[in-house]
This record gives structure tokens, C-alpha cells and sequence, in this order.
């Protein structure tokens, strides 16, 4: 895989290089509510302009249909660019159309511009190969080179992701050589002992890479909603939490080959639970009790694990050489159920070892409760992507860098 540091090498003064980022960034109306995705991308777009590179920088936002939406126009992560480089950014209102190319050919090096949101084209998200492959042509009129730099995104075959690559020189970014540096640790030759904590709301989304972990970690940390689906496989009462039924005898498989693998697989011993799902908009104060984790009430929800739970957690990942962590151990965007996933975090920043947090929800949470970014080895941008690398999978993105 071609690195950013090889292209500047090769000269890219007057270039146009098509930056492929991720500045899928929260939005409360047109207000970015967190910009940790579009600073992840800074030293590369940096780099590319410092060195008088013409750099277009092209990203989704959302999951609009195929077509333009102004809720999730691009605009307001273009602005952020601007104010975080301390340059002005131009903004074409298109992706391939007049705009694009208009804004793209008037600029000169040493310039940015961002092209609206690529999944305003069908061509983007397009299952049918050849439908993916014409507007990647119409995306690489528009460049020279191509960076990829967008972790979050690497895990889609998607045009500007899989197929844009093929049709240009194509280097990997400063975040994506980070992020697979980073994973690799976590899978070739991993300092033990080897902790990982996963939360989340579905169990369905973490069982692949349970599989694959259940033959590489040495402990198994599980919190969040996923936890009541392991709760209900040791056979006990988990009320009207959340729970995947169906899932129960997966989940028991996977109990009985942890044991069988040496693996320790850590479940709650108390949690908080409520009758009543709590108000994330006003965060009025929530009514709820702890109860051990086998006392769970047939008419209450577990929201967060328990104080005994944090406690334990703290010290199974206190002698951790490497720690990987996804996903909430509650529902951590109410301050009365954010305890849980507060104490996983504060145990990352308290060991030793090399600590990541894997993305997404986890990442938020890092940053919704005050944590210093750099108390922690790696966040990742990429909470999917993470995932389905650690699973083994083979990511669309990464592989079209490598040809």
C-alpha cells in the first residue's frame, strides 16, 4: 500500500488530488456536534495543500436516498474545514455536476475545495457494478491523484471507496496508514494480556467478531444492551430489557468455547434499571434501582451496569498490556446511566498498556464526557470498519489501495 509521504515525494505542485474522507459528523440542525472526524483528516488535507496540491476533498454524510437533501448537505463540515486549516475552503453544491467541475478547475495550488455529499448520487451506494463504476469515472475527471483517507467508509464497496481508486494513482492517507497500524496490533503478534470490552445495543452486531476473538483475547469484557441476550443464555430473568431471543443459542455456543478456549468472559453482577426508558432531550432525572444481575425485575429495563459491575470491570482491565473497546455499557447520553460506560473509559485511561477505543458510539461517549483524546492510545474514526477488520474480513477500501 502506497503511502501520502510518497506522492508529496513524487511532487504533487498543481496536482488536483482527490481526497476520499470521512466527515460523517453528528449535526444537530446545520450545528456539527462533534468535529473529531473532519480534525482526523487535517494533516493529510495539511500536507497536500502545504505542498501546493489543488486537493478536493469528497465525503459522505447520512444515509440519504440517492439524492440531494439539505439536511445532510456537507456545507457545515466544509465551513469547519476551513476554520480548523485557517484557509478558505470553497464548496461546490454538487458532486460530478457544473458546480464540481467549475469549482474544482478554478482552483490553484495550494487550494481546498469540498464537493457536496457523494451519496447525493445514486452512482455512490449503487449495488449494480457498472451503475458504481460511471460515476467513479465522472469522480476521477475531477483529479490527478487519489488519497484515501477515509477510515469509517473503507469497509463499503462503494464508488468513491472501490472503485475511484482503480481508475487513479492511489495512495493511502495519514489516518488509514494510522488506523490499520493500529488494528494490526490488535491481530499480529498483540501484547498480552489482551482485554476486550464490547457494549452496544444489538448482540447480532458484535457475534462475528465474539468469533473471532474467542480464539485471540484473553478476557471478554461485555456490557450495554448486548449483555441482556448473555444474561438470558445463563438462564436468568432480564425483565423488558433489550434482547435478541433468537440469538440465545448462539450466545450459549459461544459461553461454552470461551470456557473451552481458556477465554474469560466477563458479564454484569448488577445493573440499573427503570420501568421507564429515560428523556435523552430534556435528560430530566431518571427513577431507577440496582439490582443484582440474576434479580433483574419482569417488569424493569437495565440501562447501565452497576456499580459492583464498574468496580469489577476496573480490575480486569487494569493489568491489560492491550485493551480494544466498542461500544457503550449504557445508555451513557443520560447522565443518570452514564456511570458504566464513564468507569470503562476511566480504566483505559488509568492502565498501562495500549488502550483503543474502536469508534462510533465509544468514541462519542469519550468525548460527550470530558475525556482527553490523548489520554488514550488510538481512537479510531471507524467503529465499523474496526469491527469487521478484527472479524478477519477483507475491506473494500483497503484492498483497492493495495492493488
Amino acid at each position: 500500500m502506497k503511502t501520502i509521504d510518497e506522492l508529496l515525494a513524487d511532487g504533487v505542485d498543481g496536482k488536483r488530488v482527490f481526497v476520499r474522507a470521512d466527515l460523517n459528523v453528528p449535526l444537530d440542525g446545520g450545528t456539527i456536534t462533534d468535529d473529531g472526524r473532519i480534525r482526523a483528516v487535517l494533516p493529510t488535507v495539511k500536507a497536500l495543500a502545504d505542498a501546493g496540491a489543488k486537493v478536493v476533498v469528497a465525503s459522505h454524510l447520512g444515509r440519504p436516498k440517492g439524492a440531494p437533501d439539505p439536511a445532510f448537505s456537507l456545507a457545515p463540515a466544509a465551513a469547519r474545514l476551513g476554520e480548523l486549516l485557517g484557509r478558505d475552503v470553497a464548496f461546490a453544491t454538487d458532486t460530478v455536476g457544473e458546480s464540481a467541475q467549475t469549482t474544482v478547475a478554478g482552483l490553484t495550488g495550494g487550494q481546498v475545495a469540498v464537493l457536496e455529499n457523494l451519496r447525493f448520487n445514486p452512482g455512490e451506494t449503487a449495488k449494480d457494478d457498472a451503475e458504481r463504476a460511471a460515476f467513479a469515472e465522472q469522480l476521477a475527471a475531477l483529479a490527478d491523484a487519489y488519497v484515501g483517507d477515509g477510515f469509517g467508509a473503507v469497509h463499503r464497496k462503494h464508488a468513491s471507496v472501490f472503485d475511484l481508486p482503480k481508475r487513479l494513482p492511489h495512495y493511502a492517507g495519514y489516518l488509514i496508514a494510522t488506523e490499520v497500524g493500529v488494528l494490526k496490533k490488535l491481530t499480529d503478534d498483540v501484547e498480552r494480556p489482551y482485554v476486550v470490552a464490547l457494549g452496544g445495543a444489538k448482540v447480532s452486531d458484535k457475534l462475528a467478531v465474539i468469533d473471532q476473538l474467542l480464539g485471540k483475547a484473553d478476557r471478554l469484557l461485555i456490557g450495554g444492551g448486548m449483555a441482556y441476550t448473555f444474561l438470558k443464555a445463563k438462564g436468568y430473568e432480564v425483565g423488558i430489557s433489550l434482547l435478541q431471543e433468537d440469538q440465545v443459542p448462539v450466545v450459549q455456543e459461544y459461553m461454552e468455547r470461551a470456557e473451552k478456549n481458556g477465554v474469560e468472559l466477563v458479564l454484569p453482577v448488577d445493573v440499573l434499571v427503570s420501568t421507564e426508558f429515560p428523556d435523552l432531550k430534556t435528560k430530566a432525572p431518571a427513577t431507577f434501582t440496582t439490582v443484582d444481575a440474576d434479580a433483574i425485575p419482569a417488569d424493569q429495563e437495565g440501562l447501565d451496569i452497576g456499580p459492583k459491575t464498574r468496580e469489577l470491570y476496573a480490575s480486569k482491565l487494569a493489568d491489560a498490556a492491550t485493551v480494544f473497546w466498542n461500544g457503550p455499557m449504557g445508555v451513557f447520553e443520560h447522565p443518570d446511566y452514564a456511570g458504566g460506560t464513564r468507569a470503562v473509559a476511566q480504566a483505559l485511561v488509568d492502565a498501562d498498556g495500549f488502550t483503543v477505543v474502536g469508534g462510533g458510539d465509544s468514541a462519542a461517549a469519550v468525548r460527550t464526557l470530558g475525556f482527553d483524546e490523548n489520554a488514550f492510545g488510538h481512537i479510531s474514526t471507524g467503529g465499523g470498519a474496526s469491527l469487521e477488520y478484527l472479524e478477519g474480513k477483507t475491506l473494500p477500501g483497503l484492498a483497492a489501495l493495495e492493488d
